[in-house]
């Protein structure tokens, strides 16, 4: 069933209650109305006849309240004293002794022979002549009747009009607004990944659908601009993955064609240096596709040992002249996989960056462990200091010698997961990340 069709039976459903109760209490609000109105024209009508019995000025022919009304003013004994004009000549109105209130009676209509239901309202009182009364006013019920059967006919005839017009109305309406959803559906569905800066149209209303164009837009922006990113991604691994290998079989050429002119050692060191830059560019990939879900082996470790491990390695490879004289004992429960990828990420980044120094250091504080890796270089641009650490940031020219703008981001996410921080000090020269984890000793 389709949403069009099941909100028009629900507006039907909705309706049709509303308006059946509605018209109920219509007629029950409208025939209460008029049956009050008719009580306080006979109760009015009763107080005016015992004031003129007691004053002696009590006519024979009385005015009736209405054409649908009778009164009568009787004596205890049963003795008509006074009577409207329709009632003239006819006994007491009612045999029943009353002492006063309202009585419905079926009662004989004074001008036929039809039995009709009266209200008749009655009270006693003294009259001039030193005796007491009844008074009883009398009033049908027919024109009332008439007057709410002619309100049900009008709703029996209105309600379904209105019904079947604010169903069809609301059809009419759905219609237009889900064709407007459709032509959106269609437009998004012609949308293909190649083609992404394409939007969908409908977006100048301010109504929901418009609205809803304008998330779609949205969205389909945000997608460009992952696209985008993916294709300068993959671009930046391509070129990252190209320059070592190019780098190392030219090496491996040169050696083949004139071994006595190459030196083993250096030419080891340099394939290493170049594998080591793939396994690091390959595991951060890996992290990206799993290492955000995978689960923590955590066990007791010591950082100071992952720091000095990270130096010696890149001692071996050569490059910059690597202090390592602030490195102490910080010991640390969490995953030593993890652990070793974050310092050698930010390590990495010191050596990509450096000028000719790398300070690491490593330490026990308290309820922490502190780790600072800085560089001499040229530091990060001012109000960089969070993008740093955005996926696939590269920031300005002059930090993103190579890398996919992966390791700082990956880093962090280490950090965090294992209940710590990880953030850019210090206002340069060059850059100092901090590393901040809870300590062994710290943990419950």
């Amino acid at each position: 069933m389709s949403l069009r069709t099941r909100t028009t039976l629900l507006v039907a459903t909705v309706v049709a209650v509303l308006l059946v109760g509605g018209a109920v209490t219509l007629d029950v609000v409208l025939h209460h109305r008029l049956v009050a109105n008719t009580d306080d024209l006979s109760r009015s009508r009763v107080t005016d006849l015992l004031t003129l019995s007691e004053s002696g000025s009590l006519p024979e022919v009385l005015v009736n309240v209405s054409d649908d009304s009778v009164a009568q003013v009787v004596t205890y004994d049963g003795r008509v004293l006074a009577a409207s004009a329709n009632a003239r000549g006819a006994g007491p109105i009612t045999d029943e002794p009353m002492t006063g209130g309202l009585r419905v009676e079926e009662l004989t209509g004074p001008d036929d022979d039809e039995t009709e239901h009266y209200r008749v309202w009655t009270s006693t009182g003294p009259s001039a002549g030193g005796g007491r009364v009844r008074v009883y006013v009398g009033t049908s019920l027919e024109s009332v009747e008439e007057a709410t059967a002619d309100i049900r006919a009008a709703l029996r005839v209105g309600v379904p009009l209105v019904w079947l017009l604010t169903v069809a109305t609301s059809w009419v309406l759905m219609g237009g607004a889900l064709r407007r959803l459709d032509r959106i559906r269609a437009e998004v569905d012609t949308i293909s990944d190649s083609d992404l800066s394409r939007r969908v149209g409908g977006r100048r209303r301010g109504d929901e659908v418009g609205r809803l164009a304008a998330t779609m837009n949205r969205m389909l922006g945000r997608l460009e601009d992952a696209a985008d990113r993916q294709r300068a991604f993959v671009a930046d691994v391509s070129h990252d993955l190209r320059s070592p290998l190019t780098a190392q079989r030219t090496q491996l050429e040169l050696a083949m064609e004139n071994p006595a002119a190459v030196d083993q050692a250096t030419l080891h060191r340099d394939l290493l240096r170049h594998v080591d830059e793939m396994d690091s560019l390959v595991g951060d990939l890996l992290f990206v596709v799993t290492g955000d879900e995978r689960p923590l082996t955590r066990q007791p470790l010591d950082l100071e040992d992952i720091v000095l491990e990270e130096a010696t390695r890149v001692r071996r490879l050569g490059g910059p002249v690597i202090d390592t004289s602030g490195v102490s004992a910080a010991p640390v429960i969490g995953d030593p996989e993890l652990l070793r990828r974050l310092v050698r990420n930010l390590v990495e980044n010191a050596v990509a960056h450096a000028a000719t120094r790398i300070d690491l250091s490593a330490s026990a504080s308290g309820s922490e462990v502190v780790v600072e890796v800085a560089d001499d270089g040229q530091g990060v641009p001012a109000g960089q200091e969070e993008a740093v650490f955005a996926r696939f940031h590269r920031g300005d020219p002059s930090r993103s010698t190579r890398g996919t703008g992966l390791g700082l981001s990956i880093a962090r996410t280490i950090a965090e997961r294992h209940g710590g921080s990880l953030s850019l000090v210090g206002s340069g020269p060059g850059a100092r990340f901090r590393l901040v984890l809870p300590c062994e000793n710290a943990l419950p």
